[in-house]
């Protein structure tokens, strides 16, 4: 049997369809009479309204775009995992696409977004302002995450100098003497402002130790390769501040391959506190991710919805420093 149509509907409530799609877009001007003719009709019929002409009647895709430089890992699933708790009750849809580090597929990718989303969520750490304004479709409410501020749109941020600065602080005040720094990927927003930070706490908290930091990239691999070239290097170290998790990860395990007791030689922290952080005893800056996905949904459906106020605000987001047996406990792994 044929799905019922608005027109089956119209007929069987003896109204237009024009009237029944007021009820159905929930008008005001509607007589009490009318709407209770035209439900009764839908639910006699188990009609289901077309979603895609729905939202072109209300000029609305019901979608939301969101554009990240990967997909892979559990910083960026709990982040999705907040929007998509956020997301679903405001009756929207993800739209999820994935930019790399390479801007012109970040450029194609935001322009796939054009008339198929309602708003866009944007994390794009390794674009500049101008490439980022140059691609991003124009009138579209946009949020942007860990991002160079680009105009006047909206921005959530963490604030990464205080992340690090904790970590350093802590590690002063436990008796560490040579900390050293795997720094993220050049061009990274976030990567530069991490190892800016580091530089500056070291200046304050260890005036005296020179400032190691050592090129990673957010992988793990590169915590396991950073360990390797300072042991190579003979570097003296007693601490190691990563940029993210995931390095300090690879980290953990290379002092574990050299033999070096973690945290009685070798204290280690991280930043975000992705999930697994926990189970591996992780000191880390913590970033609520979840809740900043959450939060970046939130802001969106705030411009999207009319004569929205205020919701272009910066909102920053100060990490805590949870300190776990990596670096705060006697004993080793």
């Amino acid at each position: 049997m044929a799905s019922a149509t608005i027109r089956d509907v119209a007929r069987a409530a003896d109204v237009s369809v024009a009237s029944v799609s007021r009820v159905l877009n929930n008008h005001a001007n509607v007589h009490p009479d009318m709407r209770e003719r035209v439900r009764a009709a839908i639910e006699a019929l188990g009609y289901v309204p077309h979603a895609g002409a729905r939202s072109l009647s209300l000029a609305r895709t019901q979608a939301i775009g969101v554009v990240l430089p990967d997909l892979h890992g559990e910083f960026f699933s709990e982040i999705v995992r907040g929007m998509d708790r956020a997301v679903t009750p405001a009756g929207y849809h993800l739209l999820l696409s994935n930019m790399h580090a390479d801007a012109d597929l970040a450029a194609q990718a935001l322009r796939t977004m054009r008339g198929r989303v309602d708003g866009l969520i944007v994390m794009a750490p390794h674009l500049t302002a101008d490439a980022l304004e140059a691609a991003l479709p124009r009138g579209l409410p946009t949020v942007m995450l860990n991002t160079v501020p680009s105009g006047d749109r909206a921005g959530i941020r963490v604030d990464n100098a205080a992340g690090i600065r904790a970590a350093v602080a802590h590690l002063a005040a436990t008796g560490r003497r040579a900390p050293v720094h795997i720094a993220g990927p050049a061009g990274n927003v976030d990567a530069v402002a991490r190892r800016d930070a580091f530089t500056a706490a070291m200046r304050d908290y260890f005036p005296d130790a020179p400032v190691e930091i050592v090129d990673g990239d957010f992988f793990e691999e590169a915590g396991l390769a950073a360990v390797a070239t300072l042991i190579a290097a003979g570097t003296n170290f007693d601490a190691i501040v990563a940029a993210n998790d995931m390095m300090a990860f690879g980290a953990l395990q290379a002092l574990r391959d050299a033999g070096r007791q973690v945290p009685a030689q070798v204290a280690v922290t991280g930043f975000d506190d992705v999930p697994l952080s926990r189970y591996l005893g992780l000191t880390t800056a913590h970033v609520p991710l979840v809740d900043m996905g959450s939060r970046a949904i939130d802001r969106l459906l705030a411009l999207i919805s009319p004569g929205a106020k205020g919701a272009r605000d910066p909102d920053l987001i100060i990490p805590e420093l949870i300190v776990r047996r990596s670096s705060g406990a006697p004993e080793t792994f």
